[in-house]
Order: C-alpha cells, then structure tokens, then sequence
C-alpha cells in the first residue's frame, strides 16, 4: 500500500508553515517540540493564497517535495538542510484559478484527489512513479478543501470530494462550507488549516468553536482515536495547510 507523506511516520519534528502566520500559531509549533519552515511569497499568486505552502509544494514521500518553479530557489536552499529533496515542478504558477492550482493535490490512503485536467505533469509522474491513484474531482483547491484525519479519514465541505471518496472505502465526514477565515477572500477550508503532528495527533490553526459542525468534527475524530492540537486561541484560519516532515 502507498504511503501518504502528508502522515509523517513518528511524530513530526519541522512544519512548512505560512509565513504570515500569527504567533500565537507558531508559538503553539514550538511548543509542541516543532520547527517551522516559514514559506516565502509566491509574487505571481494573489495575496489571499502568494504565502500557502499547499499551492506551490507537493510531498511525494517522505523525503522528496515537487515546487513550483516560481519559487523552487527558495526551498532548495532550505529543504536539503532537512534531508528533503526538492525536484522543480514544470508548471509556473500564474495568478488566478486554473493556473494557480498545479499543485494542490490532495492525498488519502493511495489515492491523489485533484481536477487531473491540470494536474503538474512532473508531478503526476512521480506519484503514479510511487503506485498513487489518480481521482478525478471538479474541485482544483482539492488539498485545500481536504483535512486528513488517518490514512483512511478524512474531512471536507466539498461535495465533489465527498462523492467520490466515498466510492474508495475512504470515511469521510461532510461539514458545513465556511466559517473559516481568509483574509482577503469570504472563507477558507479545513485542509487549509490543518496538519498532521503524528498518526493520532492532528494540528488546527485556531479554535473551532464557533463553526457549527464542531460536535460532528469532535465525534469523528473521537470515533477515530485523533487527539486535536489547537495551535491558537483565536478562530480557524486557512493558512494553506500546515505541512509536516
């Protein structure tokens, strides 16, 4: 079975974070024993998301991440110094949606969920290199629209990830679109605010107290034995994922 980078094996030591995050947010890695990677701006992407690790970085497995080419320079400097292996993506991204959305390629179990009409070739060379599965959906924010709970558990407010997942023997909670913040546009997504610290230990931006799915989100994760680590105080941001290694 293919393995999902996006789990780390042990429990996680760094974090590729945005690095407009709050303090609080990386107060809260640190304190969890974390080291955060703080993301440089993409120029070409528009302000709400030019920060977003999940719209310019790809894992592939655990020691090897696909970037856009706009801002590859950047993390190859910085990656290798963690043992990470960064290969340069073919597509450069451009500022609005379709050609913003090369890389946000979300994983669960052995599949890549992703509008595979424009997918980076590269990296869809590298994940069926690995045996990963390709699902078609029509959402392309599909990493930003999915949460990863376990390797078979999942959250999302996409009804085209929903649907299709479901198919795959994946459980998948449905919730509420929305009440998620994102400066700059109305509302974020629950994979966009969230990361995996290990196997049953998931990372949250900030409190989801006031979003009405929450007894749902704490059922879930209770069903699957996932203790939740606010990294904030303040409300559930989208930060475009909190990358782990």
């Amino acid at each position: 079975m293919c393995t999902n980078p996006f789990i780390p094996k042990g429990r996680a030591r760094i974090a590729i974070i945005d690095g407009r995050a709050s303090h609080k947010v990386k107060k809260g890695l640190k304190l969890l024993g974390v080291n955060a990677i703080y993301t440089c701006k993409c120029d070409e992407l528009y302000e709400s998301i030019s920060y977003h690790p999940d719209i310019v970085i790809h894992p592939i497995d655990y020691n090897k991440v696909i970037v856009a080419p706009n801002v590859y320079d950047y993390y190859n400097e910085i990656l290798p110094f963690y043992g990470v292996k960064v290969i340069k993506g073919e597509k450069k991204l451009g500022r609005n949606y379709p050609d913003n959305i090369a890389y946000n390629v979300a994983r669960i179990s052995r599949y890549a969920i992703h509008n595979t009409n424009f997918t980076d070739e590269k990296l869809k060379f590298y994940l069926e290199k690995e045996g990963v599965e390709f699902i078609h959906v029509k959402q392309g924010y599909s990493k930003c629209s999915l949460a990863i709970i376990s390797e078979k558990a999942c959250i999302t407010s996409d009804p085209s990830i929903y649907k299709e997942l479901i198919k795959h023997s994946v459980d998948v909670l449905m919730i509420e679109a929305g009440f998620i913040e994102l400066p700059g546009l109305n509302y974020g997504f629950i994979g966009g605010a969230t990361g995996i610290l290990s196997k049953k230990e998931l990372l949250v931006s900030g409190t989801l107290i006031e979003h009405p799915s929450l007894n749902r989100i704490n059922e879930f994760l209770r069903k699957h034995k996932i203790k939740i680590h606010y990294l904030s105080n303040k409300k559930i941001i989208d930060i475009g994922s909190i990358i782990t290694f």
